[in-house]
């Protein structure tokens, strides 16, 4: 997945795609190619790295024609390559196709299609729409396109262009963003709105389960059933800068609004209609799962959060012995391993210089390391003997957000995968926590209208020295999350707690005003984590509490209480991690601060 532009009508193709593809850069990608037609042939020419790797390529050797497509890619299935790289083409070279998304059956589909005689030249689930579209196609594509997208499972948007029918374009939209610009005598396509900017201002927002049949004199919109949609036209109004935050104040804001899909993304393809886990990319088997006699998780600063929540639902279900270090650590305390010991790697990244060293470090010792990551050709992704990909997309701001709660997700699916191959839990335990985690994009959607009063609370307090935060059991680890993110990004001095600590030095801190974040979703430890509220009330701290939706008590403690939609408490990090992300953002914003781009921090740590 990344970026999409489609252009047809007068103008040089390549010229409108190449731009179209750079004003996309900002979202990150691996590999870039283009499709032009030429008159008589699609042209394809496509580069593994950056849009000048393939600029230089065309330098002298374009691709003539006005009618084409172009594609980033951000790896999901397959590694960062030429090959890899969009657009696909079938066996005949006459449809070419670029995707953004996962197709979920593809490797179903991908067998039939080479018992037909179809023959691959990527590792990408991609590559197999264009052979579908080939063994469906009946003469007419629009047609063909609907057929073909009511096989597909999965999350995507597709655009098509073929040889027998080159003055159109097809575009489908399923759970992932397409719009269609409007010109005279053209139109164009694109993922996102600031590869169109320069040409038009008029577009068509594609909803959810859209077909657009573009030529460059129309665009007709269709639903997946065949049935015409009126469209109305969108003026667009942003600049540059903002078309590319779509509409946001910066990319953090964006990113956290993007965690809905970021998760459902996540889920995709591994969650059955049964709740029950299912990792194809790790294909393990029962023996395996029961080998395993102890995890080591190692990640640093928001990864390890993660992993810290990961060993409590680790340990919880399979009953191994887990331990979490932060990496930059582990491989100076001469780790104690048994022949069996699991290793976990989690980085945003895949890049983080200490992560990287303390894999390298168990894998010298003969360790099986599983990578949780969100770059597919990364050095971690790379030199793990197991992958598991989180599909959070780009991130774009320094602190992260979505990428932390989708490997939250992963852990989650992890520990019901392995618990369910070992046996070692209630199965109706285990659903109990998946039907919870399908549930999280629809949760965190709501939670994302908690906006309004975690501005207002940062307004309060943005210019105090400092806050805590305080929790139990996974609420303090949400604490350390919540509390890492405040002063990244908002530069106040900020702690995290368990709350039972604190009579053992931190009240000390406490003094009139001081503004203290208190979590309370573990429903076993409400009662004690109340009377630690009640602690630091008496030494007069403003609290905001975060608690479940129909508490009647919270509010009789706590000077201001957020309620959270109810969920699983097991999950409760991932939803927890939305409201404190508002916050920090907030008080960040008030403050006057570089939101995306907080001092002294880089987005990936590649030194030691």
């Amino acid at each position: 997945m990344c970026g999409i532009v489609g252009y047809i009508g007068a103008r040089e193709a390549q010229s409108v795609l190449l731009q179209g593809l750079e004003k996309l850069e900002y979202r990150g990608y691996d590999s870039a190619g283009i499709a032009v037609y030429d008159g008589s042939v699609i042209r394809v020419k496509k580069r593994l790295g950056r849009l000048s790797n393939l600029e230089e390529q065309l330098n002298g050797h374009g691709l003539p024609g006005s009618v084409g497509i172009g594609h980033t890619r951000w790896a999901t299935h397959g590694r960062p390559s030429d090959e890899n790289a969009h657009p696909h083409e079938d066996c005949s070279g006459h449809f070419v196709v670029v995707h953004n998304g996962i197709i979920e059956n593809y490797r179903m589909l991908r067998e039939q299609l080479r018992r037909e005689g179809h023959r691959f030249r990527s590792e990408t689930d991609s590559e197999v729409v264009a052979h579908l579209i080939e063994s469906l196609y009946d003469g007419d594509l629009l047609g063909t396109v609907l057929k073909a997208a009511n096989r597909l499972r999965g999350a995507y948007a597709l655009v098509v262009m073929s040889v027998r029918e080159p003055d159109r374009l097809v575009a489908v939209r399923k759970h992932s963003p397409l719009v269609v610009g409007l010109g005279e005598g053209e139109n164009f396509i694109a993922s996102d709105i600031p590869a169109l900017l320069s040409y038009t201002r008029r577009v068509y927002v594609l909803d959810e389960g859209e077909v657009a049949d573009v030529t460059a004199s129309r665009v007709a919109c269709y639903r997946l059933d065949g049935t015409g949609v009126d469209k109305q036209v969108l003026e667009v109004t942003w600049d540059m800068a903002a078309a590319e935050k779509a509409g946001y104040e910066h990319f953090m804001l964006k990113e956290i609004y993007e965690q809905p899909k970021a998760i459902a993304d996540t889920l995709t393809g591994r969650l059955a209609e049964d709740n029950r886990a299912v990792l194809p990319e790790l294909g393990w088997d029962e023996d395996t799962a029961r080998q395993i006699d102890r995890i080591h998780i190692i990640a640093c600063g928001t990864a390890y959060h993660a992993g810290m929540v990961g060993r409590q639902i680790l340990e919880r279900l399979t009953r191994i012995p887990v331990e979490v270090e932060v990496a930059s650590e582990y491989r100076y305390r001469e780790p104690v391993y048994t022949e069996n010991t699991l290793v976990i790697a989690v980085s945003q990244s895949g890049e983080t210089a200490d992560t990287l060293a303390a894999l390298r470090e168990a894998k010298s010792r003969g360790r099986r390391v599983l990578a949780i990551t969100n770059v597919v050709g990364s050095s971690v992704a790379r030199e793990a003997d197991d992958v598991v990909i989180t599909q959070a997309g780009p991130e774009i701001a320094v602190a992260s957000t979505k990428a932390y709660t989708t490997q939250l997700v992963a852990f989650y699916l992890f520990a019901c995968y392995l618990a369910r191959l070992r046996g070692s839990a209630d199965p109706e335990a285990i659903r109990g926590i998946l039907e919870a985690v399908r549930g999280l994009p629809e949760a965190v959607s709501k939670v994302l209208d908690t906006a309004p009063a975690m501005k207002q609370f940062a307004r309060r307090f943005a210019w105090k020295e400092s806050a805590f935060f305080i929790g139990r059991g996974l609420d303090y680890v949400a604490a350390l999350e919540g509390a890492l993110k405040l002063k990244e990004i908002s530069y106040i001095h900020a702690e995290a707690y368990a709350a039972g600590e604190l009579k053992h030095g931190t009240l000390a801190l406490i003094a009139e005003g001081v503004p203290v974040i208190a979590l309370a979703t573990q429903d076993h430890l409400y009662e004690k984590t109340v009377s630690n509220i009640k602690e630091v009330k008496a030494r007069d701290a403003y609290v905001l509490a975060l608690t479940w939706a129909g508490d009647g008590e919270m509010a009789t403690v706590a000077d201001e209480v957020l309620y959270l939609p109810r969920t699983n408490p097991w999950v409760a990090p991932v939803v927890v991690a939305v409201p404190l992300q508002l916050l920090a953002y907030y008080a960040a914003v008030e403050r006057g601060n570089d939101v995306d781009k907080p001092r002294n921090l880089a987005k990936s740590v590649t030194v030691e």
